[in-house]
């Protein structure tokens, strides 16, 4: 085949596609930060019928989703539990305590996913001299982990917990449309039933290029849209990039179901070529491999693009942009890195490799 770069580095680098680069082009549009813009409405609508929630907010990012969200159901001074790798944690610039004056406490998951057994003994009520727990965020899907995926019972369980208490749950459901694919969970029981504000995000699987949606109870609306103005994203004609969302939504859910099975044809055929392969569930495929930073640059020199986000782990993430033949090239140019890499430091086979993790251990 032709040496076209493979980009496999994040469901994010997508580009619309000519269906929704017309819809984007006659979108209807209005002043946003007036109330006046017809297609953020009915994108905002749409998400927040798709959830069961009766209110919605069209944001520039996931990050703002999510930061948004906290200060919603978090006062300063208070604290939010989340898995020890949390993208709220870890990639979001330390914005819970920089904006919202939150304190952060972790629990380690099993390959990210936090329980309710293991969230009992910890949540705090709070006192006068106590921090006291205000919310428990959870992430569908687990990007550090893999792209693992909360089971719907343990979110159930989550939410009847955290209800006794009066805690309340957010979701950072970035990949939560990967979730809905992989298991055939129906949205609305991801949404309102198990969580007080849950963030959508339309730039990842579904392939829009920019946006999320915040869905939450209508009363915290005015705040959520003074939240989202006084961190920058207050927009105008945003209108067209809503009409991205709604086309997404309309041409691109149903299809993600395709990305697991080219992540799957990763995974099975990086494996047979004796890399060692953690659990795969939806689009991401983590690798174990010695010098990762260096397989991603031996792979750059071949055309496959890939990342490191660990010394010894290379992530791989299929999206719309990627068929079968494009992941067959990469596992061609990836098994020949990897080899050669494990053969330079004198590393273990993948067989002899594999017992020194588990799949407990997948999330660190």
């Amino acid at each position: 085949m032709s040496r076209q770069t493979v980009d496999l580095r994040s469901d994010t680098v997508t580009r619309p596609t000519p269906g929704m680069r017309r819809a984007m082009a006659t979108a209807e549009v209005g002043d946003d930060l007036f109330g006046e813009d017809p297609t953020v409405r009915a994108l905002e609508d749409r998400a927040a019928a798709l959830f069961g929630f009766p209110g919605a907010l069209f944001v520039p990012s996931g990050v703002m989703a999510n930061q948004i969200a906290l200060r919603l159901l978090v006062a300063p001074g208070q604290e939010v539990v989340c898995d020890t790798e949390a993208h709220i944690l870890a990639h979001e610039e330390g914005s819970p305590a920089r904006y919202g004056g939150i304190q952060t406490r972790t629990v380690s998951g099993e390959r990210g996913l936090l329980t309710a057994g293991a969230l009992a003994g910890i949540l705090r009520p709070g006192n006068a001299y106590t921090v006291g727990t205000r919310a428990v965020a959870v992430e569908q899907t687990h990007t550090r982990a893999g792209g693992s995926v909360y089971p719907l019972e343990t979110l159930r369980a989550i939410r009847r917990l955290t209800a006794r208490s009066g805690i309340a749950v957010h979701i950072d459901g970035a990949r939560i449309w990967n979730a809905h694919a992989a298991t055939g969970t129906p949205l609305s029981a991801y949404g309102a039933p198990v969580a007080d504000t849950l963030a959508v995000c339309l730039s990842k699987g579904l392939g829009a290029p920019v946006g999320s949606v915040l869905l939450m109870a209508a009363e915290h609306l005015p705040r959520a849209r003074s939240l989202r103005h006084g961190l920058g994203g207050g927009m105008r004609q945003s209108g067209i990039l809503a009409a991205a969302g709604l086309h997404a939504l309309d041409h691109h859910l149903e299809r993600i179901a395709e990305d697991h099975a080219h992540a799957a044809l990763l995974a099975a055929g990086l494996r047979e070529a004796g890399c060692a392969v953690r659990p795969q569930e939806t689009n991401i495929v983590l690798v174990e491999t010695p010098g990762a930073e260096d397989v991603v640059a031996r792979a750059a020199r071949e055309g496959v693009l890939v990342t490191a986000p660990g010394p010894d782990l290379v992530r791989l993430v299929t999206h719309l942009d990627v068929g079968r033949q494009a992941c067959r090239r990469a596992v061609e140019v990836l098994a020949a890195v990897v080899g050669a890499g494990r053969r330079r430091t004198g590393g273990t086979t993948a067989a002899e490799h594999a017992p020194s993790w588990k799949e407990s251990e997948v999330a660190r």
